[in-house]
């Protein structure tokens, strides 16, 4: 099992943030919670040593060999300015951006994930993953997956003009509610929860203390055995919330004055 340690240096923290999805619903809705997630970065940017993003920044994204999709350029250019502070960026490719390549790496310097990865930090053991895919079940969406990420498929929808390429998969992409949807409001159960079917598995073979996936949208920190806290971090859509770690995890609401988090939605 390859491991990434962390040490954090005084005074600093590890923050995450996942499913913002921007340019969902459209440009001007999405350009308000944009500007959300902007300040949010501002404001961490003077304490944080790490920032994970945790995958589906982008409702859509795919990269061309000399074309990304238009807008984003305030988010990119915040991260941007984050990491020439010095500040360690990891982003995990979620279901909406798993088409990403190597555009964050070469432009902005972010190290890019695809699947789940192990990290020390604070003496604390961490699984962190986007979660799409892991656990039981959902074999509708794993089957896909598979197409969306074969390369004969990729290499067929890049030759579409950018332009009818977009309007296609935005179209995809809300019509097949890949944005929260209402499902995603609700706790469904320790035994109906794939994440947390898939955490206890793993407690079963692996010491971990923290389990951190976005992708579920439903923000919630569970303990799990042996003290081990299941949590995903919720979205940028609904609930505005994020994760910062230090000594011990935390779950924040950001702009609490703009969006209260239902406390009833955090399962304790």
């Amino acid at each position: 099992m390859l491991k990434t340690t962390i040490n954090l240096e005084p005074g600093k923290k590890v923050y995450f943030a996942s499913d913002q999805h921007f340019g969902a619903p459209d440009p001007k809705t999405s350009k308000v919670r944009e500007q959300h997630f902007i300040r949010w970065m501002d404001e961490i940017k003077h304490d944080a040593q790490v920032l994970f993003l945790m995958g589906d920044l982008f409702d859509f994204w795919h990269e061309w060999k000399h074309v990304i999709p238009k807008g984003y350029v305030r988010v990119l250019g915040k991260i941007a300015e984050l990491k020439d502070r010095g500040i360690h960026i990891y982003f995990f490719v979620g279901n909406h951006d798993l088409w990403m390549k190597d555009y964050l790496e070469e432009e902005i310097g972010c190290t890019v994930f695809y699947t789940k990865q192990y990290f020390e930090m604070g003496g604390k053991q961490f699984l962190l993953a986007h979660g799409d895919g892991l656990g039981p079940g959902d074999k509708g969406y794993k089957r896909m997956k598979k197409v969306f990420t074969n390369p004969v498929a990729q290499w067929f929808f890049r030759w579409l003009h950018p332009d009818i390429a977009m309007k296609i998969a935005l179209y995809m992409s809300q019509k097949n509610k890949m944005i929260s949807g209402d499902e995603d409001k609700e706790f469904l159960g320790e035994d109906k929860e794939f994440l947390i079917i898939y955490s206890k598995e793993k407690l079963k073979t692996q010491k971990i203390d923290y389990f951190i996936y976005g992708h579920r949208h439903l923000p919630m920190i569970m303990e799990l055995e042996g003290k081990a806290k299941y949590i995903n971090l919720g979205d940028w859509i609904s609930y505005f919330t994020y994760g910062v770690f230090e000594q011990d995890f935390q779950l924040k609401t950001f702009e609490k004055n703009k969006k209260e988090l239902p406390r009833k939605e955090i399962i304790l």
